[in-house]
């Protein structure tokens, strides 16, 4: 198993510490410790969550012909954001016995994570190259795409994109893209009940806990709560918050440092975006300058898959 380091364990490490101080969790840092890892692969394989997903990805596995035709033989895959790179995986398979010579370049944060994706391309026998990288770093996502020359398949699944500023970070996507590249990209469809129901759950909730039990923060130090807003920059993009509120003063332990949290404070956790369809597809043309190719919306309607070209 191979794995190229860009974004180091004292790197993460130092930026997880200097997070915590400054009250606010991006991303990255849910899935690097192991058992937080662990939580968020049982998770992404909850059908109740992720189900019509799945589904949408098998239906685009299914359409692998005409994702071959897009081109030559050999295809390299590079997934930001790849966690356990399952469905990515799903996909090659398909692309394998359509005839295509694949090698898989998962990037994500999390070694964990990068060793289960890897793992999951040797059982389709395909090759794998696992890059340990930050994808809300513009510098970062240019150098996993120069992992293999174009043209390339480039994919952001699991609404991923939706985890940043996706204003941003479609712009970061598409300056790392040439004009026979395809990037497939999902996004998760904005449902006033549904959305929050999907993240205000048990399971949810035991994933967020699991990462704040990593640094000596238990469930009985505090409380996690949601809170769900509209974005006016655009007409239909929707972000749910969420938040974690000591109910007494408490220390968390981050590589041996020490770090106070006072009774009442607020540590910021990670985000999501959501959206309507047309302002999803608004992002990807109007921000990113791509041209949508082909959409798989969910059967359950509640993500939607596209594959697009610069």
């Amino acid at each position: 198993m191979k794995v190229e380091v860009v974004l180091t364990e004292t790197d993460i490490a130092q930026e997880f510490a200097e997070a915590i101080e400054a009250r606010d969790l991006p991303e990255k840092f849910f899935y690097w410790f192991p058992r937080s890892a662990s939580e968020w692969a049982a998770l992404a394989g909850d059908e109740s969550l992720y189900g019509g997903l799945d589904e949408a990805w098998n239906v685009m596995a299914a359409d692998s012909g005409a994702i071959m035709r897009e081109f030559k033989r050999n295809i390299p895959v590079i997934s930001f954001g790849a966690g356990d790179g399952k469905r990515d995986c799903r996909l090659i398979a398909a692309l394998k016995n359509a005839g295509a010579e694949c090698v898989y370049y998962p990037v994500d944060a999390s070694q964990a994570l990068l060793e289960i994706a890897c793992s999951s391309a040797d059982d389709e026998d395909v090759e794998a190259v696992g890059i340990k990288a930050d994808i809300s770093s513009p510098v970062h996502l240019l150098y996993a795409a120069d992992a293999a020359e174009p043209p390339r398949l480039l994919i952001m699944s699991g609404n991923t994109m939706g985890a940043f500023d996706p204003l941003a970070e479609i712009r970061y996507l598409a300056q790392c893209m040439k004009p026979d590249d395809r990037l497939i990209i999902d996004g998760e469809i904005y449902d006033e009940v549904e959305s929050m129901a999907r993240r205000d759950n048990p399971a949810v909730r035991r994933f967020l806990h699991s990462m704040l039990a990593s640094i000596g923060v238990t469930e009985d130090d505090g409380e996690i709560g949601f809170d769900s807003k509209r974005d006016e920059r655009h007409a239909g993009l929707h972000l749910i918050t969420r938040y974690f509120k000591s109910k007494r003063d408490l220390t968390a332990t981050i590589g041996g440092r020490q770090i106070s949290i006072q009774r009442g404070e607020r540590i910021g956790l990670n985000f999501q975006y959501l959206y309507t369809a047309e302002a999803f597809a608004w992002i990807l043309r109007d921000q990113g300058g791509l041209e949508i190719r082909k959409a798989y919306p969910s059967p359950d309607g509640r993500f939607i898959t596209t594959m697009c070209q610069k």
